[in-house]
């Protein structure tokens, strides 16, 4: 898996998996466009910008802040290869029946609104470049409903779907699209929340980083619409 010369365009890169998922790509020659809210956290996580590693600050829920974002990387790197979705979030709720507006919002914003304008700022660049790859970070609880989580796993399984249909739509254009499904990540919030658990059953952000590369890689060209399950031991 050799990523030199490609370009990765990550969001969420100052995140707990954002940074491990930058680290495997850095490690195999990536050029890396990082989306993050604010500059100094990618200057915090990441040091200073260099000749392969453009910060490009944007609100993900703004598509032209996107849309621009998009125009600065090819300015620099010419081409999107790969656009990874990591930019995500989790929140328990309220029973469904009362799932307030503001959790509802905030779900599906963080987890479905945000991929649905970048890849409308990027699939059109992969298809005039002639191919790309769409990795996206879903979840296994998304797969079933559970008590006081179904906004979350709603969103969640909106990323599961979205992925499918891009996959169907856009595979003859030689763009791959699918998505990881992680349990719980080991991240210091995790292990704040859950005092009591054991992390080392959970999924380690650079092993769910790894499952990403492989499909963002031409290993994974003949993957279309999958839902890969990350779970760890637990």
């Amino acid at each position: 898996m050799n990523f030199s010369n490609r370009t990765v365009m990550v969001t969420g890169a100052s995140g707990n998996l954002g940074r491990a998922v930058v680290a495997a790509f850095t490690e195999l020659g990536a050029n890396l466009a990082l989306v993050d809210r604010r500059r100094e956290n990618l200057e915090r996580t990441f040091g200073a910008q260099n000749e392969r590693r453009l910060f490009l600050i944007a609100n993900l829920l703004d598509q032209e802040q996107v849309n621009a974002a998009v125009t600065k990387t090819r300015e620099c790197f010419t081409r999107i290869d790969v656009l990874c979705n990591i930019a995500g979030g989790f929140r328990m709720g309220e029973p469904v029946h009362e799932t307030s507006d503001e959790n509802w919002n905030f779900l599906f914003d963080i987890n479905a609104r945000t991929l649905l304008h970048a890849v409308r700022a990027v699939v059109p660049q992969m298809i005039a470049a002639g191919g790309g790859k769409i990795v996206s970070v879903a979840a296994f609880a998304a797969q079933k409903g559970a008590g006081g989580m179904g906004a979350y796993s709603a969103s969640k399984d909106a990323v599961i779907r979205l992925t499918e249909a891009m996959a169907a739509e856009l595979r003859e254009k030689n763009i791959n699209v699918n998505c990881v499904l992680p349990t719980i990540v080991d991240t210091p919030e995790n292990r704040t929340a859950m005092p009591k658990a054991d992390p080392a059953r959970w999924v380690a952000p650079e092993d769910l980083a790894s499952a990403i590369v492989f499909l963002a890689s031409d290993g994974a060209r003949a993957i279309h619409g999958a839902a890969l399950p990350v779970t760890g031991l637990s």
